[in-house]
């Protein structure tokens, strides 16, 4: 899943957006509106990461599911703009469904049941246990609330989204590692 990483830093760059209206939040609005409305864009690099991950049809469904639920349901409330001339951070509180601790607690489960997780022979079952992982996932309803500072500039007169940092987009999907902090 670490290719996931990599692409979610390519849909930073390919969904960042210039917007006419006067304010940097709405830069900051318009972003993470692609996410809420399932923007081409953001369904165009999904299926990328599906493509990089060799998921296989099942699960690219259950993946895919997911991830729309995730964008759909994504709520944020702009807190703050900080403008210094050209340059403003636009601080946004963002409430997205906790998949970190979904994958943890499934890691957790496989650890202390392992047997459920082997083949016939007794070897270890990892498409068994990345279903198993993805429809943790996908059920989850537990949700966390992160504060991300977005940086935006003015460019030929429109506010757009700087490039979003790792640990940004890992938050706005859910699989930020919260226990790092």
């Amino acid at each position: 899943m670490k290719k996931i990483i990599a692409i979610l830093i390519i849909i930073s760059v390919v969904v960042g957006c210039a917007c006419t209206n006067d304010k940097a939040s709405d830069a900051v609005k318009e972003y993470l509106g692609k996410y809420n409305n399932h923007n081409p864009q953001i369904l165009t690099e999904l299926n990328h990461i599906m493509e990089e991950e060799n998921l296989n049809d099942k699960q690219k469904e259950i993946y895919e599911a997911t991830m729309k639920k995730q964008y759909k349901d994504l709520k944020y409330e702009i807190e703050e703009e900080k403008y210094n001339g050209e340059e403003a951070i636009v601080t946004t509180k963002v409430t997205v469904y906790d998949l970190y601790k979904a994958q943890k607690e499934a890691e957790d489960y496989k650890n202390m049941h392992k047997e459920e997780f082997l083949k016939e022979d007794k070897s270890y079952d990892t498409e068994k246990f990345l279903e198993y992982k993805l429809e943790q996932m996908k059920k989850t309803d537990t949700r966390i609330e992160y504060t991300i500072e977005f940086k935006v500039v003015k460019k030929e007169g429109k506010w757009t989204l700087d490039s979003v940092k790792t640990e940004d987009i890992e938050k706005i999907h859910g699989i930020y590692n919260y226990q790092n902090d």
